[in-house]
């Protein structure tokens, strides 16, 4: 590089590379930008610069390396001077009021990036801006810091993960003042500030001067205390928990869970679970896992299945590295391990809050106070249930931001909002926190286990006796892996074209199964709306398609907002008592098999199937 200029051919990298440059102060990533540039790797440098991480509304999430368009000291900086200077504009208390700031394990030692040091870097862009933080002197469990914000009526919080994603990867995640994530316009606001504040500020990079400063608390012990009595009212069952006999073993695969999920069993008088040693620690590198992600199921679980086969335990409980999510498997009589779909855990755990509400509550009509929320991929099982006991059932767009932020908006009118899930095997049992929440889900499972348990029955058989009551609701969903956006747009584009005259014609068939309507919450288009106009928000940023069929099957294809996979999410239901079990899962076999030979086929070669 001469006078500033890289060799890479492209103006805009070259730009983005001088200016990284001028403004990075990590020798790691500054050595790692000049090595690129004297080996001439164009490509590379393409990669990196070519254009900046964007800023949703589920934060940032991204590889941890150097450039612009990966996770590292100078981007985090630069992120938390926009989102300071969109905070100053929308609170004029937010120097008062403060953020809080939390973080989990993970580390990139060859750019030497970790959640703890770019929390730190965040911290101190905020506190030379004169803004109190509270900032976690150790690593936490991301559903500590909605509760923070909620707890201590801050303007906004932020958690420092990339929650099951590779060890490679890192993310920032925004909390807004109402305890929820993030929705739009403010991922916009935001993102408009960062590329006005690029520059660091003087000090931003002073981490030392930060931990210093006045402005600076540690909630760790505060909310620590807080968060499990706030969970505790949702313990009622405190003796039978003490003398149960069932036995737990517990996983956080590498993760910050399992001391808190130990707490939060504590704080239910529930025997602590077994941990599974070789995962109990946290570690960044993910060594006995190949994806640290519970929901793919056995390959992650294998561990906690042997140290269940040596205790004699008959349940596991496992959490993602962040502990915002939960997966359970339960051991048959067979021998075998039945790991639970997040709709069937959805179906036990909302089963069970409203379970819980009924002995609480002696007040019958209050019941139309009560609601219960799912994404719209999620499986239908809570409206059957409300359909027949009489309290609310919504759904909302995928993801809990949407969640997070429609129970703020019904509580905020005095609802009860018992419940939350989306199928991704995220679940928030109690209102304290406005988000998918691992700990407090794995102490009231565990409570639910104890429950069944003093009747005689596994959660297996609850299960069955749920589907009986309230209609069985199968579902099989899966995903493709593409890192290709020109072949996802085509994909769905082709569905918005299927004629393939031009015209807007979306499929009226799939194999043998016929369309009865589509949904498209991209363009806005629904035709079961008299104006063919969708009432759920829509964004042309991201891709998703629902498509119902004439036998009940309703299936949706989408995007990830975090990760490169189209998703399909597929369900059949059967009213109770009007459903042959093996008809209906044959059926729906046949209708999966359809939908990935019809609608993916003419792009099957240029996706990666889900790993086995």
């Amino acid at each position: 590089m001469e006078d500033g200029f890289s060799k890479s051919g492209d103006a805009k990298v070259d730009r983005a590379v001088t200016q990284w440059l001028r403004y990075d102060k990590n020798p790691k990533t500054v050595c790692a930008v000049e090595k690129l540039l004297k080996d001439g790797a164009v490509e590379t440098l393409k990669k990196c610069f070519s254009s900046r991480m964007a800023f949703g509304t589920a934060g940032l999430r991204a590889a941890m390396g150097p450039g612009v368009a990966c996770m590292n000291d100078l981007t985090v900086i630069q992120t938390t001077q926009g989102l300071c200077r969109y905070l100053e504009d929308s609170f004029v208390n937010l120097k008062e009021r403060g953020v809080a700031i939390g973080y989990d394990a993970r580390a990139h030692p060859p750019s030497g990036g970790s959640s703890k040091r770019f929390a730190r870097l965040a911290a101190a862009a905020f506190i030379g801006r004169g803004v109190p933080v509270h900032l976690f002197s150790d690593i936490t469990p991301t559903p500590f810091v909605p509760f923070t914000v909620s707890h201590l009526g801050l303007c906004a919080g932020i958690m420092v993960t990339a929650s099951h994603n590779p060890k490679e990867d890192n993310g920032y995640k925004v909390y807004w003042a109402n305890g929820a994530q993030i929705v739009s316009p403010h991922d916009k606001g935001i993102s408009k500030a960062i590329e006005e504040n690029l520059e660091p500020w003087s000090e931003a990079w002073n981490t030392e001067a930060a931990l210093m400063s006045p402005l600076l608390k540690d909630p760790l012990e505060d909310i620590h205390t807080h968060y499990f009595k706030a969970i505790q009212k949702h313990c009622l069952h405190r003796e039978l928990n003490k003398s149960c006999e069932v036995k737990i073993v517990h996983t956080s695969v590498h993760g910050v869970g399992h001391a808190f999920v130990r707490s939060a069993f504590e704080a239910f008088d529930l025997h602590p679970p077994y941990a599974v040693a070789e995962q109990k620690d946290p570690d960044p590198e993910f060594p006995t896992v190949k994806y640290p992600n519970p929901e793919e199921g056995e390959g992650v679980l294998n561990l906690s299945f042997s140290l269940a086969a040596t205790e004699g335990a008959t349940v596991v409980l496992a959490n993602d590295p962040d502990a915002d999510r939960l997966a359970v498997a339960e051991r048959q009589e067979s021998g075998q391990w039945r790991v639970f779909s997040g709709n069937e855990l959805g179906a036990l755990l909302g089963w069970w809050m409203f379970h819980c509400w009924k002995e609480q509550s002696p007040d019958v009509g209050a019941v139309k106070n009560v609601y219960m929320l799912a994404s719209t991929v999620s499986s239908k099982i809570l409206r059957a249930i409300a359909l027949k006991e009489g309290f609310h059932f919504e759904e909302t767009l995928t993801g809990f931001k949407w969640m997070g932020n429609r129970a703020r908006d019904l509580l905020d009118q005095g609802k009860t909002v018992l419940f939350a899930f989306e199928e991704a095997i995220g679940y928030m049992c109690s209102p304290s926190v406005l988000d998918k929440d691992g700990v407090s889900a794995a102490a009231i499972t565990g409570e639910m286990v104890s429950y069944l348990a003093s009747k005689h029955k596994s959660l297996s058989q609850q299960l069955t006796t749920i589907c009986e009551e309230y209609g069985y609701h199968l579902s099989k969903n899966s995903y493709f892996i593409c890192h290709d956006q020109d072949v996802i747009r085509g994909l769905f584009e082709r569905l918005r074209n299927y004629s393939g005259d031009g015209t807007d014609s979306y499929p009226s068939k799939c194999g043998a199964f016929s369309v009865t309507a589509v949904r498209d919450l991209t363009t806005g288009f629904d035709s079961n709306q008299s104006d063919n106009k969708a009432v759920l928000p829509t964004s042309r940023s991201s891709q998703m398609i629902t498509f119902t069929f004439s036998n009940g099957g309703v299936a949706t294809m989408r995007t990830s907002g975090t990760e490169p996979k189209i998703k399909y999410y597929t369900e059949l239901c059967a009213a109770p008592g009007n459903g042959d079990l093996e008809h209906l899962k044959k059926e729906l076999d046949q209708l999966v098999d359809a939908i990935v030979e019809n609608f993916f086929e003419p792009q099957k070669n240029k996706l990666q199937p889900k790993p086995e």
